[in-house]
């Protein structure tokens, strides 16, 4: 079994014995690069192997990096000790820490992920994470706006007061209209959207693609501002759709910052965010009436057991349930 060389994670950290300083190329590098510095070697076969974004990239590397950490706290030498019930520590002391529950699970598939790689390449005897649960148990309801609240969030920009009132009220629109995510719809080109049919051609994690309608509203106010802004703001002829006063694409974080600008505006929760309005869109549908496995589409979940948490959200659907079924209802 490969063990950390001489000094242990700082070893790793600064080079280590592993590589020569002549410049020569062992037989094996490659292996050893792996041994040395496994992280680093598991972010590459991600990027390589599996397609994942470029944030789901950097997310599980602050992950791994946490844990890491932690468990050289714990005076742990070589990964190979390590064990399920570090692992579980880990991720204890990061919901004491105030990690929600969704950061937790995604830490926890970055570090099952890991340890999966680990196995496969002989650094570990065994994935000491196979039988670890996901911490389902720590799982919140999402914030949910209500109908009157998205309105108002909605009519927020405003001539009077913003530079590009209408690429704003586009991106606003967007956001509910889709479920998308913020850095989907900052991804958005003018040709994702087909303005006669009405539908949204969104590229997700993992660059699954799916195809999203877009109801009227939405699709009136981007004609609207594809017809009276964006033609001053495209200088640089770019093909995004949304764009900054310079040209250039819209980064999600910049997206946030708008929605947080025009949600204090609003006078509506302060804990709104992009993606606040992907947990509306859904519940405002269930609520409609619509078929849970067609929101998981819309969503672009996987896993219908992710869109599921939606149904408890929709308290109204809760009480017509109980009511229908419940003998002493």
């Amino acid at each position: 079994m490969l063990r950390l060389p001489e000094g242990g994670w700082d070893g790793l950290r600064n080079g280590g014995p592993w590589f020569p300083r002549n410049g020569s190329t062992p037989k094996g590098l490659c292996v050893l690069q792996v041994a040395a510095n496994p992280i680093d070697a598991f972010l590459d076969y991600l990027t390589i192997e599996c397609g994942l974004s470029v944030n789901t990239l950097q997310a599980y590397q602050r992950d791994l990096q946490r844990f890491a950490e932690h468990v050289r706290a714990k005076d742990t030498e070589d990964w190979p000790a390590v064990g399920g019930e570090q692992v579980v520590e880990f991720l204890m002391a990061e919901k004491a820490r105030g990690l929600a529950a969704p950061s937790a699970s995604r830490a926890l598939v970055a570090i099952r992920m890991f340890f999966r790689f680990m196995s496969s390449e002989g650094l570990v005897p065994r994935d000491v994470t196979e039988h670890l649960e996901s911490p389902r148990l720590w799982m919140t309801l999402p914030e949910v706006l209500d109908r009157r609240a998205v309105d108002r969030l909605l009519a927020a920009p405003c001539a009077g007061h913003d530079r590009w009132p209408l690429r704003d009220k586009a991106i606003l629109e967007m956001l509910y209209a889709t479920g998308a995510r913020a850095s989907e719809v900052s991804d958005l080109t003018v040709r994702s959207v087909n303005r006669e049919v009405g539908y949204v051609h969104c590229i997700g994690k993992g660059r699954k693609e799916r195809i999203v309608p877009v109801g009227r509203r939405a699709l009136e106010a981007l004609e609207a501002y594809l017809a009276k802004e964006r033609p001053n703001l495209d200088r640089l002829a770019g093909e995004h759709l949304f764009l900054t006063h310079t040209g250039r694409r819209m980064g999600r974080e910049t997206l946030w910052r708008l929605v947080k600008k025009y949600v204090g505006r609003a006078g509506v929760s302060r804990r709104v965010s992009p993606h606040t309005l992907r947990h509306s869109f859904a519940t405002h549908l269930l609520e409609g009436g619509a078929d849970l496995r067609a929101v998981q589409e819309m969503l672009g979940h996987v896993d219908i057991g992710t869109t599921q948490i939606y149904t408890h959200v929709d308290q109204n659907r809760l009480k017509a349930i109980h009511k229908k079924y419940h003998p002493r209802a």
